[in-house]
């Protein structure tokens, strides 16, 4: 005699829907608050600045190949506005690109927001420039050479040299603390940065390789920071030895003369 079972539907349903709640635990499967955001939701200030920045102006804003920007003195004398349309629209000539997607970039209006808001509240200091005369981040007027070259040799010479070849170790002993072998007057070296790269590396210096900003530079009985027209003689002065095919030209001389060769065959 056969016995047949008939499952009730209600038996059925139940039995399914435990099998599907048990799915979401399977290996592999998401967790819940698991999903990935969509690039352009991202809003947090270190993961836009390493995603975006890091790799030219160092991890934490320093040690990087460009000019730090966990620099307070930068952030000072840069401003909001102009910090905000160099990251949104980058600068011409130079490896900065833009960022915003107005400019062609991949960054929204709110992420760049974020980008400006994060840096001034990380690394800015705006106490410390509290009553304090801040250079103009940008000038249109061309400073003067040989003024220039004065300033230099009082302000900067202690470090780069007089000509702005660099202080190297003179009779075994050592450079000073903080100078650089390197040249700053270098013609490759100047074809690589603008005139405004060079002020803003004589107003804000280097804080990540020891390199004080434009309130520092003299010391000793008349010591005042630079005014607006020695940063202008001094970045006029160190422009001028840029020259306009700073790359050495290969060498035509054949490896082998043909008269050398000929000698040889003989």
């Amino acid at each position: 005699m056969r016995i047949h079972f008939h499952a009730s539907p209600v038996l059925v349903l139940c039995a399914a829907l435990l099998a599907c709640a048990g799915c979401n635990r399977m290996p592999g499967y998401p967790k819940p608050g698991a999903e990935v955001a969509r690039p352009d939701q991202v809003l947090d200030f270190p993961t836009l600045y390493k995603q975006n920045c890091s790799g030219c102006h160092g991890e934490n804003g320093r040690n990087g190949a460009a000019l730090p920007l966990n620099n307070p003195a930068y952030l000072a004398v840069v401003g909001e506005s102009n910090l905000r349309a160099i990251t949104a629209k980058g600068v011409n000539g130079t490896l900065m690109p833009p960022f915003a997607r107005s400019a062609g970039g991949m960054l929204s209006d709110q992420q760049i927001d974020a980008l400006i808001g994060g840096m001034l509240r990380a690394w800015g200091r705006p106490s410390e420039f509290a009553g304090v005369a801040l250079p103009p981040y940008a000038r249109d007027a061309s400073g003067d050479p040989a003024g220039g070259q004065k300033v230099f040799v009082a302000a900067c010479a202690r470090c780069h040299g007089a000509d702005g070849l660099g202080v190297k170790p003179v009779n075994g002993k050592s450079a000073p603390t903080g100078s650089s072998p390197d040249s700053i007057v270098d013609p490759a070296y100047l074809a690589l940065v603008t005139d405004q790269s060079l002020r803003s590396l004589v107003i804000a210096g280097r804080p990540d390789e020891g390199v004080p900003d434009w309130r520092s530079y003299l010391s000793g009985a008349g010591a005042h920071a630079l005014t607006p027209q020695e940063i202008d003689d001094v970045v006029a002065w160190i422009a001028s030895h840029r020259t306009a095919s700073p790359a050495q030209p290969v060498s035509q001389t054949p490896m082998n003369p043909p008269a050398a060769a000929g000698k040889e065959n003989r």
